[in-house]
Order: structure tokens, then C-alpha cells, then sequence
């Protein structure tokens, strides 16, 4: 697994207290569109992989899940960086979206495992409890970044680019 990915990282629980405005885009779009987002990782030869995943946040931590021993995880394997991007619904970008920066880290709890299993099955029906989990990981978040297409009553549409990394607070660009 590639360790050289630079830079501070936070938990989900932090960057969701230090970038409100972004972790709140990234929610509402993850939940409108059941859950599902696509991921960049990057493939053996360098070049990006484009993927649909649908992470989930669970004891304070997102976690990186999906049906096991496919492409985009052996990317992972090789390469912890990777990109989640909401679903981008139109090309006026009405409904917002955003994007979240990070690397993993591989977590092998099998008692972790088996609460997330639980909460699954509780959550969707689908039964994963009592499998062995080969890989099990959780989303560092590195930068993030949300669209908003914000309306006043005196003044035109204007698109705001809320952008963050740790260490720093939310700020925001103003595109008219």
C-alpha cells in the first residue's frame, strides 16, 4: 500500500465539525441519491478510475464500502488517495455538490466488523453478519470542497465554492 500520501488528515466526525458548510452539501446529495457517489482512485498503471460506491458513515468514521474484490479496491490496496464527488444532478448545479479528498485507512476490527454488519442489516436487510470483511476502510478526509448556487432578492445568481482543508476554516469563492 502506497504510504506516501502528504499531508493532515481528520476523522469524519472531525471535518464534519470543522466544515459544516461542505459536510452538509456532501450529506444532503449523498442522501438524495440513495446513497450512492462516485469515487476516482488510481489504477496500477497511474491513470484514474472512476467508480459508483456508497460510503457510510458509522461511529463517527465514513467508511469506503462495496461489494469486495473489485478493481476499485485493489486500488485502494495500491493507492490510498482517492476522490468521492456527489451525484451532480443537472449542469446548473441547482441542487449543490461535493467533492471530499482523502486516503484510507484499512481497519481489521472483526468486532467492528460485525456492528457494522449489524447496522447494515438493521439498516437495509442485507446480511453480511458473521462474514470476514478482508478489507474494512476508513475514509481520512485530506480537503474537501461543495457548490452552492445561492439566489438573493437584489442581486443575480451566483454560484459560491465553499473549500476546506484541516487545520483551516471553511472559505468561500464567489463566482458570478
Amino acid at each position: 500500500m502506497s504510504d506516501s500520501v502528504p499531508g493532515p488528515a481528520v476523522s469524519w466526525d472531525e471535518f464534519v465539525d470543522a466544515a459544516p458548510t461542505v459536510s452538509a452539501v456532501f450529506r444532503r446529495r449523498h442522501a438524495a441519491a440513495g446513497n450512492l457517489v462516485m469515487m476516482a482512485t488510481v489504477r496500477a498503471d497511474g491513470s484514474p478510475r472512476i467508480s459508483p460506491v456508497e460510503p457510510r458513515e458509522f461511529e463517527g468514521r465514513l467508511w469506503i464500502v462495496g461489494m469486495p474484490d473489485t478493481t476499485k479496491f485493489w486500488d485502494l490496496g495500491r493507492d490510498r488517495r482517492f476522490c468521492l464527488h456527489t451525484a451532480t444532478v443537472d449542469s446548473q448545479v441547482s441542487e449543490g455538490d461535493a467533492k471530499l479528498f482523502g486516503r484510507v485507512v484499512d481497519v481489521p476490527d472483526p468486532a467492528l466488523h460485525q456492528r457494522f454488519a449489524q447496522m447494515i442489516f438493521d439498516d437495509i436487510g442485507l446480511d453480511l453478519r458473521g462474514q470476514t470483511f478482508d478489507h474494512f476502510y476508513s475514509a481520512e478526509i485530506t480537503g474537501a470542497s461543495s457548490v452552492a448556487i445561492v439566489s438573493g432578492d437584489d442581486t443575480p445568481d451566483r454560484m459560491e465554492v465553499t473549500v476546506w482543508t484541516p487545520g483551516a476554516p471553511e472559505r468561500v469563492v464567489v463566482k458570478h
